[in-house]
C-alpha cells in the first residue's frame, strides 16, 4: 500500500440501508427524533466511523465530506 493510500484512509463498505441513511442525514440529526430501526443503522454507522456522537450524547454528525472535490 502507498503512502498516499494510506494518508486518504481506508474505504469502508457500507450496506444500501446505511447509505440510504447516510444520504437522508447529510449533516446531523438528533437522535430522539430516529425511530428504533434507524438508531440500529446509526449505531452500526458510528461503529465505522462514518458518524459520530457529538459530546452532549443527544446529537448524531456526518464525519463525511460529501462537499469536497
Amino acid at each position: 500500500m502507498k503512502i498516499v493510500q494510506l494518508l486518504d484512509g481506508f474505504p469502508t463498505a457500507i450496506t444500501n440501508e446505511e447509505r440510504e441513511f447516510a444520504r437522508r442525514h447529510p449533516q446531523q440529526v438528533k437522535l430522539h427524533s430516529l425511530n428504533e430501526h434507524d438508531q440500529w443503522v446509526a449505531q452500526n454507522l458510528v461503529r465505522k466511523g462514518i458518524f459520530t456522537i457529538s459530546n452532549d450524547n443527544i446529537t448524531l454528525i456526518n464525519k463525511l465530506d460529501e462537499t469536497a472535490p
